[in-house]
């Protein structure tokens, strides 16, 4: 697939560009994602004309559309920040972008739970970020997180799972936007979908199922909503046995008893948490290989990200 387009606050890669000249690296998104990813950094204060070091800012008011103030002398900038955030995303659209990763708790950049302060001064962490609101309401079905959720194994596999699919179902809409395409990629993400929401999936077939009673922009539109909304449901142990059982029934007459009973053991070593998803995927590729499953090797769920970011590892 090349590279994917991802937004990134510019301090995570390790850029002197905060408020007191420091930077909050992640090596993980810089040196390890970084190899599959074509980082778009934005700085909101920096690249709104604010120096380096320069004072703090806070959000204050009301906790849907509060104020961007300094947080010492006061002053108010939030319509130049949203003027600026407005320009920069338009911006952004020509980049392909697919997917974002803010830096928690900023005033400007943090996703969610950053600070609002009232009227007393008394903090309540239930705002959004100046840019980060405009961004999200800029492309409400892009992916994105924030470095501090990132640190959780589950989250950054579903993320990155997000941003990976995205730009899968991004590359079948370049080539042609053409029903029979979309309903090939449904199909070969069928599994994925499943692990995250038999609902949405449900849904979904039922689409593909009825597309020739739509326009294709309609059909699109819909599709393009239930797959994003699919795959920001969290996987569970539960789906992900679910799916895993539903695998071997593809292949179950052709495995040895012994085979079998490998399998269901392994399954549910998982299932109760003493393995990682890693450990049943791999033996399952194993046997798909062994009898040339067809269907199976076109499942996306099976390989949905490099290996070497080693996600399934922990989850």
């Amino acid at each position: 697939m090349g590279k994917i387009p991802l937004g990134i606050s510019t301090c995570l890669l390790g850029e002197n560009v905060r408020y007191n000249g420091g930077h909050a690296l992640d090596r993980f998104l810089r040196d390890t994602l970084g190899k599959y990813v074509h980082y778009l950094p934005v700085c909101p204060e920096v690249e709104c004309g604010f120096g380096i070091p320069r004072e703090t800012f806070r959000l204050v008011g009301d906790p849907r559309q509060p104020r961007l103030v300094t947080s010492h002398t006061g002053v108010d900038h939030t319509d130049r920040m949203e003027a600026w955030a407005r320009k920069r995303v338009d911006e952004l659209e020509n980049d392909d972008i697919c997917g974002f990763i803010f830096k928690s708790d900023s005033p400007s950049s943090g996703m969610e739970r950053v600070k609002v302060y009232d009227d007393k001064g008394v903090p309540r962490k239930i705002g959004v970020g100046v840019f980060a609101r405009v961004f999200m309401e800029h492309f409400p079905l892009i992916p994105v997180e924030e470095d501090g959720r990132l640190h959780d194994p589950i989250l950054r596999e579903n993320f990155i799972e997000r941003i990976f699919t995205y730009r899968r179902y991004r590359r079948v809409m370049e080539e042609k936007k053409h029903i029979g395409n979309l309903v090939e990629f449904h199909t070969r993400n069928k599994l994925l979908l499943m692990a995250h929401s038999p609902k949405h999936l449900q849904q979904m077939g039922h689409l593909v199922a009825h597309a020739k009673q739509l326009s294709k922009k309609e059909f699109i539109t819909q599709y393009e909503k239930l797959l994003m909304g699919a795959m920001s449901v969290k996987p569970s142990k539960a789906k992900h046995t679910n799916v895993l059982h539903h695998i071997m029934g593809y292949f179950k007459k052709d495995l040895s008893t012994d085979e079998k009973q490998e399998l269901l053991e392994v399954v549910d070593e998982y299932h109760q948490g003493l393995i990682p998803l890693i450990v049943p995927v791999t033996l399952m590729n194993h046997y798909i290989r062994k009898y040339d499953e067809a269907y199976l090797k076109e499942q996306v769920y099976l390989n949905p990200h490099p290996l070497e970011l080693q996600l399934r590892n922990h989850v």
